[in-house]
């Protein structure tokens, strides 16, 4: 399996080639300097699985690049690997495609991690990137058009859960996950999973706090 490493610092490069031989001994890392190097290695090498990406490359926006990549090759995912993780710029990297988002003051932990989650069909997003606006605003799942199932399932969703590991944790078929997963989608009116979780990050949505008003309010129902 072949990861690119896209990142202008030889020792981060380095140093993220040495980390990813602990998640697979057959990894094959193909490094790139600049967008340019990138785009030769994916032209040239199509097998390439995945992408760890830095913002701050120099000659190209950061996010601007992303949307190239997902563009040009939609079939590889994006792991963003990054030294500015604020909030805004990991809901950002998300909203343009990246399946995952690593700050560099991770540990190699966390990236094995969200190798490993991405490479398994899922969407690593940092615990905190999920958290509502410092205003505190909330939706009621009822507002969003959502099942109590659906809320159960957005849920997982956002902590970056892929569907067989959803219908493991809910004990539903991949079927019934395939259909509220597409209902939810269709409620936020986006078309993928990167989106969605944008797409509550900007609404200042805590799923917690979903899950939590759809109980209080089929509670009060009884």
């Amino acid at each position: 399996m072949k990861i690119l490493v896209i990142d202008d610092h030889p020792l981060v490069v380095d140093a993220l080639a040495q980390l990813l031989g602990q998640v697979e001994p057959e990894i094959v890392v193909r490094k790139a300097l600049d967008p340019g190097e990138a785009i030769a290695v994916l032209d040239n090498e199509p097998d390439v699985a995945l992408i760890l990406l830095d913002l701050a490359l120099p000659g190209a926006r950061g996010l601007d690049f992303l949307g190239d990549l997902k563009l040009d090759y939609p079939g590889v995912p994006v792991i963003v690997v990054s030294a500015t993780h604020d909030r805004s710029t990991v809901m950002a990297a998300l909203g343009a495609g990246a399946h995952g988002f690593v700050a560099k003051t991770s540990n190699g932990t966390t990236l094995i991690d969200a190798i490993r989650c991405v490479l398994d069909g899922g969407v690593h997003v940092p615990s905190e990137a999920a958290m509502p606006d410092s205003d505190g605003v909330h939706i009621d799942s009822r507002a969003l058009g959502l099942t109590a199932r659906q809320t159960d399932v957005l849920k997982l969703l956002v902590q970056g859960k892929p569907n067989k590991l959803i219908c493991r944790d809910l004990k539903l078929s991949e079927g019934t996950v395939k259909v509220h997963v597409s209902a939810i989608l269709k409620a936020l009116r986006v078309r993928s999973r990167t989106e969605a979780i944008a797409a509550l990050a900007r609404r200042g949505i805590s799923v917690d706090t979903l899950a939590a008003r759809r109980a209080s309010a089929e509670s009060t129902l009884r």
